[in-house]
C-alpha cells in the first residue's frame, strides 16, 4: 500500500491514465494504418521473421508438436527460447489463426498495450526518485519514443515491462519517495516490506526470468539493496525480513519449476532456463566475428549449421558451439577482448549505420545514429548526476545498468538488448535537462538580483 497522500495519488493515476491511452492508441492506429503486420508474413519463407524461433516453436505447440522445432520441420523438444512469449503467440494462433494476418495484428497490438503500460511503470519510477514534473515529461517522452522494435514480434517490450514492474516494486519497498510511515503501537514504524510484497518480488522474478533469462543477472543485487535498508524504529527487522525474502526465493523457484522439469523430461539432464547460450557465444566470437552475432552462421541461415543441429540435437549442438567459441577464445584472447570492447561502445552508442537504400531507409538511419548514442549520454550523466546528489534511488538505477549490460558484452550486442534500460535512460535524460534548466534560471535569477542591486546602490 502506497503511503502518498490521496490526492498526490489521484493525480499521479489520472496523469499516468491519459498518456498510456495515448501512447496505446497512437501506436495502434499507426499500426493499422501503415499495414506494418503484413511485413512478418511476407518477408521470407516459411513466415520465418514472424517471431523467428519464436514464431515457429508457437506454430509447433498449435499444431500439436509441443515446445518444439525452432527452425525447421520437426526437429524436437526445444529450449532454445524461454517459454513466456513463445506460449502468448501460441495463444494468440489458437485464437486468431496459425500465421494469419489477424494475429500478426493482434500480437503487434500486444506489443503496443505492454509499451503504453511502461508508461505508467516509468511515471511512478520518475515520481518517487525525483519529482512529479520530472514523472509527466519522461512518460509522455516515453509515449512518443522511436522504437523500431515495437513491431518486431519478441519479447523485449514485454520484459522490458516486467524489469519496469519489478523496479516499481523494489522502490516502494524501501519507501522510497513516500511521506514518512505512520506510527503504529507506539514507537513502531509499519514497514513497507511486507509478505505480499516479497511474494510479487518472487513471482514477477519468475516471469521476466521465463521470459529473458539475462536479465536475471540483476535479480540478487536488487534483493540485496531492499534487504540492506532498516527503517526507522522497525524491531525485528533483519530476521523477519530474511524469512520472508525466503519465502519470496521459494516461491519463484515453485514457478520456475515446472519449465526446468520440463526440460529435464524432455533432454535427460539439466536444463535451468535455455540452451542456446553456447551457440550466441559462438555466434558473437567466432571467427569473423565483429562484436554482432554472425547470423549467418545460424540454423535458421545456414544449411550447414541446420544440418548439425538436426544430427546432433539441440543440447549437444549448443554444447558442441559453446566449446568451439571457448577455444577460439583461448587461442586469440586478444581478438576477444576487441570484440568485447567493440560490444561495450555498440551498446551504449549504437551500431556501424549503413547509409544505403531508399531515401526513407536513410532518413531512419540517420535518426537511430542520433538518437540511440545521444540517449546513452544524456542517461549514463543523468546516473552520475543523481548518484553525485545521492538521489534515493540512485544505487538501484546504477545496478541496474552495470549488470543488465554484462552478458552482451561477451557474447553479442543488439539495438533490443538495451531496450530494458530505455525507460530508465528516458527519466535520467529528463531529471539531467530539468537540473540543468533549474541551474541555469538560479543563475539568471541570481545575476539579476546582483544587477538591481548595483543600480539601487547608485
Amino acid at each position: 500500500m502506497s503511503h502518498f497522500p490521496l490526492a498526490e495519488r489521484t493525480r499521479r493515476l489520472q496523469t499516468a491514465g491519459v498518456v498510456f491511452w495515448v501512447a496505446f492508441l497512437m501506436r495502434l492506429f499507426e499500426l493499422t494504418l501503415t499495414h506494418v503486420y503484413r511485413l512478418l508474413l511476407d518477408k521470407y519463407p516459411d513466415h520465418r521473421s514472424f517471431g523467428w524461433e519464436m514464431g515457429r516453436i508457437a506454430h509447433a505447440l498449435v499444431t500439436g508438436h509441443g515446445y518444439a522445432d525452432p527452425f525447421f520441420g520437426h526437429t524436437g523438444p526445444t529450449a532454445w527460447v524461454a517459454p513466456l512469449y513463445p506460449l502468448l503467440m501460441a495463444g494468440v494462433f489458437k485464437v486468431f489463426g496459425d500465421y494469419s494476418l489477424l494475429s500478426a495484428w493482434v500480437i503487434l497490438a500486444i506489443n503496443c498495450f505492454f509499451f503504453a503500460l511502461i508508461t505508467r511503470t516509468i511515471y511512478e519510477i520518475a515520481a518517487r526518485c525525483f519529482s512529479r514534473r520530472t514523472a509527466f515529461w519522461s512518460a509522455w517522452i516515453w509515449a512518443f519514443y522511436p522504437a523500431a522494435m515495437l513491431f518486431v514480434v519478441w519479447e523485449t517490450i514485454l520484459s522490458t515491462w516486467l524489469l519496469s514492474l519489478i523496479l516499481v516494486l523494489a522502490l516502494r519497498m524501501r519507501a522510497v519517495g513516500e511521506t514518512p510511515l505512520p506510527a503504529v503501537r507506539g514507537s513502531n514504524i509499519v514497514d513497507p516490506r511486507t509478505l505480499g510484497r516479497w511474494l510479487w518480488f518472487g513471482f514477477l522474478w519468475a516471469l521476466l526470468g521465463l521470459s529473458n533469462p539475462s536479465l536475471l543477472l540483476l535479480l540478487p543485487a536488487v534483493g540485496i539493496w531492499i534487504l540492506a535498508w532498516t527503517p526507522d524504529r522497525v524491531h525485528d527487522v533483519r530476521g523477519r525480513q530474511l524469512r520472508i525474502a525466503g519465502a519470496a526465493a521459494l516461491l519463484f523457484v515453485l514457478c520456475i519449476a515446472p519449465w526446468v522439469a520440463r526440460n529435464w523430461v524432455a533432454f535427460h539432464q539439466f536444463v535451468p532456463m535455455s540452451t542456446n547460450f553456447g551457440a550466441e557465444l559462438y555466434l558473437g566470437n567466432g571467427p569473423g566475428a565483429r562484436g554482432f552475432a554472425m547470423r549467418q552462421e545460424q540454423p535458421f541461415q545456414s544449411p550447414e549449421q541446420f544440418h548439425l543441429y538436426q544430427q546432433m540435437g539441440e543440447v549437444a549442438y549448443c554444447r558442441m558451439r559453446g566449446a568451439a567459441a571457448r577455444k577460439y577464445i583461448e587461442s586469440d584472447p586478444w581478438y576477444f577482448l576487441r570484440n568485447t570492447l567493440r560490444r561495450l561502445v555498440y551498446f551504449w552508442l549504437g551500431g556501424p549505420v549503413s547509409w544505403h537504400g531508399r531515401w526513407y531507409a536513410r532518413a531512419h538511419q540517420a535518426e537511430y545514429a542520433a538518437r540511440y548514442p545521444l540517449a546513452s549520454i544524456f542517461g549514463l550523466l543523468g546516473l552520475a548526476l543523481a548518484f553525485k546528489r545521492r538521489i534515493p534511488g540512485s544505487r538501484l538505477l546504477l545496478w541496474a545498468f552495470i549488470l543488465i549490460p554484462l552478458v552482451y558484452y561477451f557474447v553479442a550486442v543488439d539495438e533490443r538488448f538495451r531496450f530494458p534500460l530505455d525507460p530508465l535512460i528516458a527519466v535520467l535524460a529528463v531529471y539531467l535537462f530539468q537540473s540543468i534548466g533549474s541551474a541555469v534560471s538560479s543563475t539568471m535569477r541570481h545575476s539579476e538580483r546582483g544587477r538591481v542591486h548595483r543600480l539601487q546602490s547608485q
